[in-house]
């Protein structure tokens, strides 16, 4: 009964920080909407268009609120993830001797840190990129020819924008997951090694499933995954000599214990 009301606690605290964050972040979600859109106006200028006139629409009398409630949710589960994580941390540490607790919390700590890196990379780069990719398809019009313009629904351009956030968030987890499997000896360095030429394919097909059917967009997000990939073999080979150093060292540790154990056991018969 103690764990399931620890439990109980753990799980008010973090329904109702994101309660909070929904709340706040749907009260500014026209402000948010707006500040996601400017991505879209940097391609429009690559494009060579006025940014001053970007244009989304909706089609539906309902569809704009449900976009924001949409990206209320979006943008408290992303404030709430520090509060959500903690308490998840807090429930589980007493289960954890000290020192599995000191090698979990640095985790706990890159994991946010590695998916804001992720949205900064979609926000500022690869977003402009899809954008003005999607832009260079417009057709001018002329007298042979029907004018053909983009002009994306507020739905659908949250979807996308949302879409690339969690996906490269998600992958930017690549070191963090490798790292925790490495230090409870799930997984090495040497096995990381020889599923190298797997994991680029696989990289290549996740990239095809989780963004637009664009090959930037896809190729955008399969080369930093093969990145992290390798980011992920060094930090396991630091992670093992890290851990062979310290076996070393206890086994020095008790050999030095076992050393003086010996003449005090020989002075005493």
């Amino acid at each position: 009964m103690e764990h399931l009301i620890e439990l109980r606690r753990r799980l008010m605290w973090s329904i109702g920080g994101f309660f909070v964050a929904f709340l706040f972040c749907f009260f500014f979600a026209k402000q948010l909407f707006n500040l996601l859109v400017i991505p879209f106006k940097w391609a429009t200028q690559w494009a060579g268009l006025d940014p001053h006139k970007v244009e989304l629409i909706y089609t539906a009398p309902q569809e704009f609120f449900f976009t924001q409630v949409k990206l209320a949710m979006f943008g408290g589960m992303v404030i709430a993830f520090p509060l959500i994580a903690t308490q998840i941390y807090k429930f589980i540490a007493p289960g954890l001797y000290k020192n599995e607790r000191n090698a979990f919390l640095p985790f706990l700590i890159a994991s946010p840190i590695l998916f804001l890196m992720g949205a900064s990379l979609v926000y500022f780069f690869f977003t402009p990129m899809v954008m003005w990719f999607f832009l260079a398809m417009q057709q001018a019009g002329t007298d042979d020819q029907v004018q053909i313009s983009l002009l994306p629904k507020v739905s659908e351009y949250l979807s996308l924008i949302m879409t690339l956030i969690f996906s490269f968030g998600l992958v930017f987890q690549l070191p963090v997951v490798t790292s925790l499997m490495t230090r409870v000896g799930m997984l090495s360095s040497e096995a990381l090694v020889e599923k190298r030429k797997w994991a680029i394919v696989i990289a290549f097909v996740v990239a095809a499933i989780l963004t637009p059917p664009d090959p930037i967009s896809q190729i955008g997000l399969a080369v930093p995954t093969i990145l992290l990939y390798e980011v992920s073999i060094w930090s396991a080979r630091l992670i093992e000599r890290s851990k062979e150093r310290e076996r070393l060292a206890r086994e020095k540790r008790e050999a030095a214990e076992a050393a003086t154990e010996k003449p005090a056991d020989a002075s005493s018969t």
